[in-house]
């Protein structure tokens, strides 16, 4: 009877723990169950925050793109001289000439700034200098000018590079106009006074100039030569009185009649 009892409690205890491991098996897949929900739950937000980074990257990537912006002051940023006309000159226009609108008042539109170098059919390695200074000088990446016919006589064919020229606007026109009134002249050897002959009859006006040396952001030791220049100042002037009133009201020094 004893063998009989010891193999029943045997028999007890292996449906014991029969019984008992589906329950462990349960208990172990409902753990890892939650452990696979808290990953998930915790993965989520890390995958929106990452989005956000690159949402906040890729915005960045755009901007990068953008062209570069200027500070804030030189988008305020107004020529003296543009002030200078706004505020004086218009009005003492307007109450010599009895204007009706504002847009009548004569204005300056642009400044073209050329260099001849007719030497160059011969030497093309001056072209680079002058374009360096002609930028310095204008604040303004200069560009070279082309032949556009072919004159045998002065060995020239056509699409050949003669010269260097920048045209200039807003306020760059402005600074460059008051640079050239009040630092630019007054250097020139012997001056006198501009002449009025430069006007061409249609309210522009147009003054040479035989060295670039007048200018003082060109070293007189880095340059190798002497070139003149030609700066014609376009208006929107309707008659060469009207002209010489604006640039006299301006600065600009002219001789006496």
């Amino acid at each position: 009877m004893s063998t009989e009892k010891k193999v029943g409690t045997a028999k007890a205890k292996k449906a014991t723990q029969v019984k008992k491991e589906p329950k462990i098996e349960k208990e172990v897949a409902s753990v890892e169950a939650s452990k696979i929900e808290t990953t998930k739950k915790e993965s989520q937000p890390k995958k929106t925050q990452t989005g956000a980074k690159k949402a906040s990257d890729g915005s960045s990537a755009v901007q990068s793109k953008k062209p570069h912006l200027a500070p804030s002051v030189s988008k305020n940023y107004v020529a003296r001289l543009k002030k200078r006309y706004e505020d004086e000159v218009c009005k003492a226009l307007k109450d010599l000439y009895k204007y009706t609108t504002p847009m009548a008042i004569p204005r300056l539109v642009k400044v073209v700034i050329n260099m001849g170098l007719g030497e160059a059919t011969q030497d093309k390695t001056i072209l680079d200098p002058a374009v360096e200074e002609m930028t310095i000088i204008a604040a303004q990446k200069a560009v070279k000018t082309f032949a556009k016919k072919s004159i045998s006589n002065f060995h020239l064919r056509e699409g050949m590079p003669i010269g260097v020229k920048v045209n200039l606007r807003g306020n760059r026109m402005y600074d460059f106009v008051d640079k050239l009134v009040t630092i630019a002249l007054p250097r020139v050897r012997d001056f006198k006074g501009l002449s009025q002959s430069g006007f061409d009859g249609r309210g522009n006006f147009t003054v040479g100039l035989k060295e670039q040396l007048v200018f003082p952001e060109i070293d007189y030791d880095k340059v190798k030569k002497v070139r003149g220049m030609d700066i014609t100042i376009v208006t929107t002037a309707k008659t060469d009185e009207e002209a010489y009133q604006l640039f006299k009201h301006l600065g600009f020094p002219f001789k006496e009649k």
